[in-house]
């Protein structure tokens, strides 16, 4: 009788983990760009430092995905998620002037499940692609009885270099700047303990529920939008920028505005869009404003002879301008 146990029967399938290695292959290795050094799995990801900076300055910024997760796990959906990964590190680096190099997930669940996962990776991939950074290395973590069974977590690491010039964003701000909208494709990452809670526990919604001819899963697993494309096009026209996330217009405006002005943004014309319209009817407006980015997923502040070329060159529009005051945002 043989009465030894492995690492298996302990719930971690090592040739699970091998195979979805192989699985990911080809899609991290669509990633890579001319400064990746090596290939895949290695003990750490090589990237060599972007030429053509006088002072270059490594930014990093991590993030995760949030209750989202759970959503993407009930709804068996896992395609996305890895775009809003990826979206919510580097929208964040672009704010300090940073262009994402390369990036970095780490996913941890109870059970490895190599079709799930692989999705996953697969769109922190296509979310990689989207920022033109490389994805050059991760970690799997199976760990059963640290996550109940079918839940997995993702975090995420993004690395960008900077001008070091170019980084202080406060300072050219200015009285008279006006403040432009990119608009979001959705809820993004942030408020989703709120969303669940109000959607499917007190108005009783379901997956399958309509909202202008589309399922509400389908709204609410739209990956958050990723601006570093027209960030890179319009990097010289723009003097400052906020990437909205938790905190809203709100409490994420703020923080690109020097403390002797304000950002004075007309409500009324923010493009709301029809998910932020529903929730409204159950929740503050106030506490909308701060929760969510109301179809706001990305502000910057541009010099007035600079509007007209900002316009044209991406689907903002205006909600504001810069006006004296002590860094708040006066809506």
């Amino acid at each position: 009788m043989n009465n030894k146990i492995s690492y298996k029967d302990a719930g971690v399938d090592i040739d699970a983990g091998n195979q979805f290695v192989e699985n990911i292959k080809p899609h991290v290795k669509s990633t890579f760009d001319k400064n990746v050094i090596g290939g895949i799995g290695s003990f750490a990801g090589a990237y060599a430092l972007p030429t053509g900076y006088k002072e270059p300055v490594m930014l990093a910024a991590t993030d995760g995905v949030g209750t989202k997760l759970k959503l993407a796990i009930d709804a068996q959906k896992f395609d996305t998620v890895g775009i809003d990964l990826v979206a919510m590190c580097v929208n964040d680096l672009i704010c300090n002037f940073g262009t994402p190099s390369f990036f970095l997930d780490y996913y941890a669940t109870s059970e490895l499940k190599t079709d799930e996962a692989s999705d996953v990776v697969k769109g922190i991939a296509a979310g990689c692609v989207e920022s033109e950074c490389a994805l050059i290395g991760g970690e799997t973590a199976e760990m059963p009885g640290m996550y109940a069974a079918g839940d997995f977590d993702l975090a995420g690491f993004a690395v960008g270099v900077a001008e070091k010039s170019e980084m202080d964003r406060l300072s050219r701000v200015k009285e008279g700047d006006i403040v432009i909208a990119l608009p979001s494709s959705g809820v993004h990452s942030n408020g989703f303990s709120l969303v669940r809670k109000l959607l499917f526990e007190k108005l009783n919604m379901s997956f399958d529920t309509e909202l202008e001819g589309e399922h509400l899963i389908d709204i609410l697993l739209t990956p958050t939008r990723i601006y570093v494309k027209t960030f890179k096009k319009l990097k010289d026209k723009i003097n400052a920028l906020a990437h909205i996330t938790g905190g809203g217009i709100v409490e994420n405006l703020p923080r690109m505005l020097p403390s002797h002005l304000s950002a004075k943004i007309d409500k009324e014309s923010i493009q709301v869009l029809p998910i932020f319209k529903l929730m409204s009817h159950h929740v503050e407006e106030s506490e909308m404003y701060r929760t969510f980015n109301m179809g706001v997923g990305m502000t910057l502040v541009v010099s007035s002879e600079n509007v007209d070329a900002v316009l044209e060159g991406s689907d903002g529009y205006i909600i504001g301008k810069i006006v004296s005051g002590d860094g708040s945002v006066i809506m």
